[in-house]
């Protein structure tokens, strides 16, 4: 039989990323491919702990379904909690439950563009979410990610073009892949053109709480006055992707359409672990536990850091102040892929940059390595392995 797939879909490849990760199942390979939290970011006792507790309590309510605007005390508590922390919400805002904080990236798709509209975005990007745009039918205008975040001129010359744009995606903190921070100078300019073009903003925010150094500028939503912003956040890397619970606090009206989006979608988030993740707000100290584990997670960064500067001749790596990845760039001329593939032969697993590039034709020097999952070991092993590969390519040029 023939099989005839929607246009949407039809063209999509299936995740880099995610081909990557079939390779890693060997357990001797080390992978700096995935963006997975370390095992140690778990609170695997605690959840033990009041996963039986709540079965015993509310066992029936926690295994039913819920409203689709998420479990109401997990809403209450995560909209203080950002309030507090980052001066994020006002009286205009309206927060939802989402499955992750990749759901609020695909809403926003669903419900904010139609198929041909403009999606402005970084070059690279999250692999997740420029696929989820795609699978709606919306063309990637990528401008470039400099040190200090987005290419401010390139993104009003698209939004002067004419064109119709949807809205405009960025990961201002952290960013993923690059891990480049925007600086406060770039987050109100971007509001301005916002505010000039008449066009959203999707602020994708999955790493804030994951800082090693100085914190960083405030959110662009915290700055935002005009309702221009929708944020995305998640609970994946402080507490447990597996949970998979992330929300989305944006104007009322842009939640109400995310809502019946959702609906559509999967009816509601996880209810279990959305009443457990608000036990756990209740009776523990998530800021605590986020400490303990940027201050692991700044250890092995640093020590790929220093790793890289030793073996990674030839090759400029950034050095962020928090988030989960490190960018590399060969030479000009030299393409990433080609170095993951000869990585991948010395048993060393990387992302190539091209995996994160809004036009797919384009080849990147580029590649991103994860430091929070393997160990510190496995860091110093992979990295002089990785040199190799580094030193091989650069030779057979």
């Amino acid at each position: 039989m023939t099989y005839t797939f929607a246009n949407r879909i039809g063209s999509l490849a299936p995740s880099a990323i995610r081909e990557i990760l079939k390779v890693t199942q060997d357990p001797s390979v080390i992978s700096f491919a995935a963006g997975n939290p370390a095992a140690f970011a778990f609170p695997v006792a605690e959840i033990e702990e009041l996963s039986a507790e709540l079965l015993a309590s509310s066992g029936a309510e926690a295994l039913q379904y819920g409203v689709s605007e998420g479990y109401g005390p997990l809403r209450e508590q995560t909209k203080a909690r950002i309030k507090r922390k980052f001066g994020l919400g006002n009286e205009n805002d309206q927060l939802i439950i989402t499955s992750g904080g990749q759901q609020v990236l695909e809403l926003s798709a669903k419900v904010l563009g139609n198929e041909g509209d403009v999606v402005i975005c970084e070059t690279p990007s999250f692999v997740g979410a420029l696929n989820a745009f795609r699978s709606y039918g919306l063309q990637l205008a990528g401008v470039p990610v400099l040190e200090d975040g987005m290419d401010l001129e390139a993104v009003e010359k698209i939004l002067a073009s004419g064109r119709r744009v949807a809205f405009i995606y960025t990961i201002p903190t952290y960013q993923n892949p690059t891990g480049r921070t925007m600086s406060l100078a770039k987050r109100q300019r971007l509001l301005e053109l916002a505010e000039k073009y008449n066009v959203l903003i999707l602020e994708d925010s999955p790493y804030l709480e994951l800082s090693y150094e100085e914190a960083p500028p405030p959110p662009i939503k915290a700055l935002d006055r005009s309702g221009r912003v929708i944020y995305a956040g998640s609970y994946s890397k402080v507490f447990s992707p597996g949970i998979r619970v992330g929300f989305a606090l944006a104007p009322a009206p842009v939640i109400s359409k995310l809502i019946v989006a959702k609906q559509v979608s999967d009816v509601h988030t996880n209810l279990f672990f959305s009443m457990l993740l608000s036990k756990y707000l209740e009776k523990y100290d998530l800021d605590k536990h986020i400490s303990f584990v940027c201050r692991e997670y700044r250890k092995k960064r640093d020590v790929m850091l220093a790793a890289a500067e030793r073996h990674l001749s030839g090759v400029t790596m950034t050095r962020p102040g928090g988030g989960l990845f490190l960018w590399g760039e060969l030479p000009p001329g030299y393409d990433g892929f080609e170095l993951c593939k000869l990585a991948s032969e010395k048993k060393v697993a990387a992302v190539p940059g091209s995996a994160f590039l809004p036009d797919e034709t384009q080849t990147s020097g580029g590649f991103r390595l994860n430091f929070s999952l393997p160990t510190e070991e496995q860091i110093e092993k992979g990295m002089a392995l990785l040199g190799q590969a580094v030193a091989d390519l650069l030779k057979g040029r």
